[in-house]
């Protein structure tokens, strides 16, 4: 397979950067995601990876040889787009040959490769059918099938499974996972479904308004964000943000709620310093003599826990998990705890991270 590599690679559009100079490196056999919400140049990066789109600046290398200025073809990369971009007018058998048609190959190389293809997605019995009489799962397995029998150097995938429903989501991002462990196929796939990152990359590139926000893996942007976007924007819901004021071992929070700090924190902050309290919904607890409280707004049934949304003071509501046969009334006052060791705290001008010391 391929490792790929972007040095210091950018692209603008006039004066307005789509992407903003950015260093990566995809290793060999690595499963590799660009999530961010619309706009935030994680399909720009792809394409430019691809050839599709060309740089305003930097280096493309893949395997060491560089081909930021090669065309698509000569890259050795194959893309899978959302809406498939499959010939409605041939059947299954020709939509997958036809890469390989287009490179010149021979017919029994072509069915060979076909045959291996075919059955490792289980999709031999549709050879014969045209697209228009498939279902949406079973033409994401063609364009896939398509992909793969080149056998390039990488994947790239953009929203490969957004025009899916949910159900089917689900089972095609096990595949999609399976079938690149299968083959340690070097893989970048863009989407704006923080579940399908976490499930499926072995790292996260999470990128905002042009610009890569954190890199790292699932449990490192969870439980780890870099900054306030991330932790906002991964979770869902996202991580509880709460303001405060940092004073004498404590932050002061709304209504009058004292959070102690934990070890290892109180040397990251000064005295009278603004500071954001930041937790996950499952590393609060309702605990009648927690530390903290607030009044019961808005309940949530999830099956297996309730989600509480609790008003700590004016707008400042956050969301805890509790225990799904306890009933908690809208109105209602608790109490409840954080996790010493799941606490996570922001600079709320520079909105960074603050690491302990």
């Amino acid at each position: 397979m391929a490792t790929i590599q972007l040095k210091q690679v950018e692209k603008k559009f006039g004066d307005a950067y789509a992407v903003k100079p950015l260093d990566m490196t995809i290793a060999d056999g690595e499963f590799i995601v660009l999530l961010g919400p619309s706009g935030c140049g994680k399909t720009t990066t792809l394409r430019m990876i691809s050839g599709l789109e060309t740089v305003t600046g930097g280096q493309i290398l893949l395997n060491d040889k560089n081909v930021t200025w090669l065309h698509p073809s000569a890259r050795d990369i194959a893309f899978v787009f959302q809406f498939y971009a499959l010939y409605p007018h041939i059947n299954v058998h020709d939509n997958i040959a036809f890469p390989l048609q287009a490179q010149g190959e021979k017919k029994e190389l072509i069915d060979e490769r076909i045959k291996q293809v075919v059955e490792l997605l289980r999709i031999q019995h549709l050879l014969n059918k045209r697209p228009g009489g498939l279902s949406g799962g079973d033409k994401q397995r063609v364009a896939l099938a398509r992909a793969l029998v080149r056998r390039p150097a990488a994947f790239l995938m953009d929203e490969p499974l957004g025009a899916l429903d949910a159900d089917l989501r689900e089972t095609m991002r096990a595949e999609i996972r399976q079938l690149q462990l299968r083959l340690n196929a070097t893989t970048v796939y863009v989407t704006h479904d923080q579940i399908e990152a976490m499930a499926m990359g072995d790292r996260i590139v999470v990128m905002n308004t042009a610009v890569v926000q954190q890199v790292g893996t699932p449990t490192e942007v969870y439980y780890n964000p870099a900054n306030l976007f991330v932790a906002k924007f991964i979770g869902s819901p996202g991580m509880n943000l709460v303001q405060g004021q940092f004073a004498d071992g404590v932050v002061q929070l709304p209504g009058e709620n004292r959070y102690p700090l934990p070890d290892g924190w109180k040397n990251a902050m000064t005295r009278g310093e603004n500071v954001v309290v930041g937790f996950r919904p499952e590393s609060a607890h309702v605990n009648p003599e927690g530390k903290l409280h607030g009044e019961v707004y808005a309940t949530d049934m999830h099956g297996s826990y309730n989600m509480l949304h609790v008003n700590m003071a004016g707008d400042n509501v956050v969301h805890l998990r509790a225990d799904r046969a306890t009933r908690y009334p809208i109105g209602a006052n608790i109490r409840f705890d954080i996790d010493p060791p799941m606490a996570r705290f922001f600079n709320p001008q520079n909105e960074m991270a603050l690491r302990r010391q």
